[in-house]
């Protein structure tokens, strides 16, 4: 009996968690707000919106620089906010987490800091046809500045990676990066990380992992993973906007030429020359988002507080759920693997219609989605469409409003089809 204490996991209370959400106060169109839009950004707990405004009524002040009280206080709020990401992800030292404007940043950081000095001709940068443009196009862009291969793992019918495809890749050239999300913002699919890194290493290549999508909804640890560096931001996980995460390994930051110039990343100047400060404040130029930084920590401690498992316990409940309910409209087609290999996204389309107007006719009752190509052509490409629907979920998503996505499908199949 004691055992099953042990893996028996604590439920989350949805409809309770509403209640720290004051967005959900609110109507569209005269029906309760449903939000199935979470994975291009999440909405904000009174928990992290109390942290922010205390922080700026009690503590703000510049960071690292004043011996004033008020600085040292702020100072202190900042760095236990970098505590924070570091423990939520594993790292091994917080020294080796900076703090960025989101995702996007950490990555271009990684691309131009390592990638100019380390890539050129012969070298390979391998993707997947699974990426968001923000971890496709810098290294797109970085491999053609450097003269370096550019090359993608394709997919299979089910939009998971072909592992099978790697021996042709290495044959091109030398790997040097491979650049996979562990989360696929549009279908969902939860990527073989440990395996891509181990092939990485194998092939002397560095592993950068782009965790935007998997942060907030799927444990991390970045030993396990076996990565190099890893991106993530904080607004898709409740906090605010414009400050993400990079970690990247300890060695290779040390030896990476800096990416912005200016303010605290300096140690001295000189007409001659100009020495840079130890990691991590060698990469943090200028006033960073020092708030936004400080409620980064406050939502870290808000979803560790209502349990990352049982986040994705929640969300994966809602997933089969949402399948069920869409396998009965007539007309659309589903995209993604299995449930068990799934976050909760669920991609599709409606034949015959464009994804605009279904996401309009939802919002006529209310009902938030995606649609477009999320930020990902190449995959929209290869499933042979220019762009599909997306409904997300999260920690305060309740069943009841898939059962609205689900009617609201059903009327526009019969409006438009």
């Amino acid at each position: 009996m004691a055992e099953m204490a042990v893996t028996a996991q604590t439920k989350l209370d949805a409809r309770k968690l509403r209640a720290d959400f004051p967005i959900f106060e609110q109507e569209v169109r005269g029906k309760p707000l449903a939000y199935l839009d979470s994975a291009v950004s999440a909405h904000k707990p009174r928990q992290v919106l109390d942290k922010l405004r205390t922080f700026y009524e009690t503590s703000y002040a510049n960071v690292h620089r004043g011996v004033y009280t008020l600085s040292e206080l702020a100072t202190a709020e900042y760095e236990g906010a970098r505590e924070k990401v570091a423990r939520f992800i594993n790292a091994p030292a917080a020294r080796e987490v900076i703090f960025t404007h989101g995702a996007t940043e950490s990555i271009n950081l990684v691309a131009y800091a390592w990638g100019l000095d380390n890539l050129g001709p012969g070298d390979v940068v391998v993707v997947t046809e699974l990426e968001h443009h923000s971890n496709f196009v810098p290294w797109q862009y970085i491999a053609k500045r450097t003269g370096a291969t550019f090359e993608a793992i394709p997919l299979d019918e089910h939009g998971e990676l072909r592992l099978d495809a790697l021996e042709d890749i290495a044959r091109v050239g030398n790997v040097k990066v491979v650049a996979n999300n562990l989360v696929s913002n549009a279908l969902g699919t939860i990527n073989p990380v440990e395996r891509l890194a181990a092939w990485a290493h194998e092939q002397g290549a560095i592993m950068v992992v782009d965790a935007a999508q998997a942060a907030p909804h799927h444990a991390i640890d970045v030993q396990q993973l076996g990565c190099d560096f890893l991106a993530f931001s904080s607004h898709k996980l409740c906090g605010p906007t414009s400050v993400g995460a990079l970690w990247g390994r300890a060695g290779l930051l040390e030896a990476m030429a800096p990416f912005n110039l200016g303010g605290h990343m300096i140690r001295s100047v000189s007409l001659e020359e100009t020495t840079w400060g130890q990691i991590p404040f060698k990469f943090e130029a200028g006033t960073q988002p020092i708030a936004e930084a400080v409620g980064f920590g406050a939502a870290i401690d808000y979803i560790t507080d209502v349990g990352v498992d049982a986040i994705e316990e929640h969300e994966r409940e809602l997933l089969v759920y949402a399948l069920e309910q869409l396998a009965e409209v007539p007309g659309l087609t589903a995209y993604g693997p299995a449930p068990e290999r799934r976050a909760g996204i669920v991609s599709f389309n409606l034949d015959g219609v464009h994804p605009h107007d279904v996401a309009q006719i939802l919002d006529m009752d209310g009902v938030a989605i995606r649609a477009g190509h999320h930020c990902c052509q190449p995959l929209m490409a290869k499933l042979g469409v220019a762009a599909t629907n997306r409904a997300s979920f999260y920690l305060y998503t309740i069943p009841e409003e898939v059962d609205r996505l689900a009617e609201g499908l059903h009327k526009a199949h019969k409006l438009l089809a």
